[in-house]
């Protein structure tokens, strides 16, 4: 629960890495931007994850995948 790992998330839409760090809990690098999908990575443990997913939820952005990489 407390290992950090790196965690890959899509979400719905296109979003501003420098904009979204700005009120961010955690700061993430944007690594692909689609006319539909911003896919960006963070590092962080388990319940930085989730406080992260639910101030994601919070603003209105759409989950399409999540996962952490190896």
């Amino acid at each position: 629960m407390y290992d950090f790992y790196v965690y890959q998330i899509e979400i719905e839409g296109q979003v501003d890495e420098k904009a979204f760090n700005t009120t961010s809990p955690l700061q993430m690098s944007v690594i692909q931007v689609d006319e539909d999908s911003t896919i960006f990575t963070v590092h962080t443990d388990q319940s930085g994850l989730i406080g992260l997913m639910r101030h994601l939820h919070g603003r209105g952005f759409v989950f399409l995948s999540l996962r952490r990489e190896r």
